[in-house]
């Protein structure tokens, strides 16, 4: 790189996550049940920065951090154990870390086909004594910045755009159903939009992801949508390209965060110039390869496990499709990544 700019600037809320797997079902009213499996770590926006920076991007995070256990323990995790620049970061006293309790749920599908999974979350927290536009106030240029569309648009998005910043953007559930189609004004200041397809399809007012992303593409220069299981489809404006990837088959174990994982996937590899089909399918890779550990955050694949998982035997077709990775995979990946600290299950008596 030719100047030290961030190459991916955030800022959002960070949680704490406890990640429960191996559920059978959801639990009801009266009951208890026992997990075989338990993970914990940053995540939240630590999602994000942490599976930019594993692909060796400088990484710059602004977001806010409590003064208790769970806040001192992410901000080790981030800054020490994975680089993270927390310059734009504070910690506020007497501020609780939110914490999320994420349960593993697997999610069936009509005509007994194979399960798919998601899942359920229950968050403590508390409003975050610092806003975005406090922790970024005039955000400092850098080559992209990820951010979630939101209502109200906050003031350092219009700043990051107008500084020359590309913004990829995503969305999240909307608990009113509205699904205002007013947010998607602020896509004029975006150069990507990530959703997936029930968010796509809602905001659009359209009835199947191909059409939500052909209306997105009149609207932003990259237009994304993802498909879970089946994949995504995206369309590059800047260049002509249209792509449809498969997903990639895997085993789930926990899904948090995986939309993340693609996200910033999805940048590293557009910040490499690679063509859009590329793109796609490394995303849609790094995130498959991450629902096999317990995260958020710690699930993120990083250069160490996509290069692990390359060398591996696999389906010689989909070595075929992934045969650009030779030429993309750099001479150092880096050391192994550190995965989320695991309970493991108990051994049988």
């Amino acid at each position: 790189m030719d100047d030290d700019r961030p190459e991916v600037l955030l800022t959002g809320l960070l949680f704490y996550d406890l990640v429960l797997t191996g559920l059978g079902g959801p639990p009801t009213p009266g009951e208890e049940i026992w997990t075989s499996g338990m993970g914990c770590g940053p995540g939240g926006i630590a999602n994000l920065a942490v599976a930019a920076a594993r692909f060796g991007l400088r990484t710059s995070l602004a977001t806010v951090f409590g003064d208790d256990f769970y806040g001192a323990h992410c901000h080790e995790i981030l800054a020490g154990q994975e680089g993270v620049d927390l310059s734009l970061s504070r910690t506020a006293p007497g501020w609780p870390t939110p914490v999320t309790v994420a349960l593993a749920l697997p999610h069936p599908r009509p005509g007994g086909a194979t399960p798919t999974h998601d899942r359920a979350l229950v968050t403590h927290g508390q409003e975050p004594p610092y806003s975005q536009d406090v922790l970024m106030g005039d955000p400092p240029e850098a080559r992209t910045a990820l951010a979630h569309l939101e209502a109200e648009p906050p003031g350092w998005l219009a700043k990051a755009a107008a500084n020359g910043t590309q913004i990829y953007a995503d969305v999240g559930w909307d608990p009113t159903r509205k699904w205002s189609t007013d947010l998607l004004e602020q896509l004029s200041l975006c150069h990507a939009f990530l959703p997936n397809e029930t968010e796509a399809m809602a905001y659009t007012r359209t009835d199947t992801a191909v059409a939500a992303l052909g209306t997105l593409a009149e609207l932003v220069p990259v237009a994304v949508v993802t498909r879970g299981g089946d994949g995504a489809i995206a369309v590059d404006q800047t260049t002509g390209e249209y792509a449809e990837v498969p997903a990639l088959p895997v085993d789930v174990l926990d899904a948090t965060g995986a939309g993340d994982v693609f996200g910033a996937s999805f940048v590293a590899a557009s910040l490499g110039g690679w063509p859009l089909a590329e793109r796609l399918r490394f995303a849609v890779l790094a995130a498959g390869l991450s629902v096999g550990h317990h995260g958020g955050a710690l699930a993120a694949p990083g250069w160490y496990g996509v290069d692990r998982w390359w060398r591996s035997p696999s389906d010689p077709e989909l070595k075929r499709a992934y045969g650009f990775l030779a030429d993309r995979i750099p001479a150092d990946v880096g050391p192994p990544v550190r995965y989320a600290p695991v309970t493991p299950p108990a051994p049988r008596p």
